[in-house]
């Protein structure tokens, strides 16, 4: 009787380690379906990101793509308008999954994060105001943006228009100080600054010739991070492409 007691005993042990188990595996897996990603993005870089005074919230290409691609793939995630250098910093330090604001693939930068498709091509371009010409750069100061492409561009080409650079936290920035003539000149995304002339942002003028550099934008995280929120942007990507979505949106912002 004693021996069948004991047996009993055990077997009753191992059922419940084993449904404790069980229950440790559902709760795993819904923690994986409900996971809400930390996106970061730029807070001033129309149209990609900006914010839209009548409804006090940001808006733009990326916002837009973010959520067609988050609604196509199933993913939920909060988006923090922090601004460029911010977004890069806390997705080095992992207090963000992920960026999308505009950010150019570019070699050196695959050295730290990992990146999406490109979802699309731009180039860097000189902006002035009317009238100013390149030859009018040389023992000036030209405006660029902190830890951009753009800024890569200005101090490559520095030497030979001989102009010193000054930096900034954003766009918005930049364009004040060229306009009040703190700086003759700042270099901005083609695309960017075209839509800002566009809509009456600003009154500037492009006065290079093509725009330098065109690379793509991408979506990224920390390198060896997050593995399958790239996956999961990459095919949104191609599916918002095939239905025409893209398409829709980007003719939303004149593309």
């Amino acid at each position: 009787m004693k021996k069948v007691l004991a047996m009993l005993m055990v077997i009753a042990m191992v059922a419940s380690v084993a449904a404790l188990a069980g229950c440790g595996n559902s709760s795993e897996t819904t923690t994986d379906a409900e996971k809400t990603y930390i996106i970061y993005s730029d807070n001033a870089f129309a149209p990609f990101e900006y914010l839209d005074t009548d409804t006090n919230a940001y808006v733009g290409v990326d916002m837009d793509l973010m959520a067609a691609i988050a609604e196509d793939q199933g993913i939920k995630y909060e988006m923090h308008n922090e601004g460029f250098d911010a977004s890069m910093g806390a997705v080095q330090s992992g207090q963000a999954d992920a960026m999308i604001a505009g950010m150019t693939i570019t070699d050196e930068r695959k050295e730290t994060f990992d990146f999406s498709d490109a979802y699309f091509d731009d180039g860097q371009v000189i902006v002035a105001k009317a009238g100013t010409t390149m030859d009018d750069l040389k023992g000036k100061t030209v405006a660029a943006k902190t830890s951009t492409v753009g800024g890569e561009y200005a101090e490559s080409i520095k030497d030979e228009y001989g102009f010193t650079i000054n930096y900034y936290e954003g766009s918005d920035n930049m364009y004040q100080a060229v306009s009040t003539g703190a700086d003759v000149a700042c270099v901005e995304d083609f695309s960017v600054i075209g839509y800002a002339i566009k809509t009456g942002e600003v009154d500037l003028a492009i006065i290079s010739e093509e725009p330098a550099n065109v690379k793509g934008y991408g979506f990224a995280v920390q390198k060896g991070q997050n593995a399958e929120l790239i996956e999961k942007f990459n095919a949104g990507l191609k599916s918002i492409k095939a239905s025409g979505k893209y398409d829709e949106i980007l003719a939303k912002y004149g593309y």
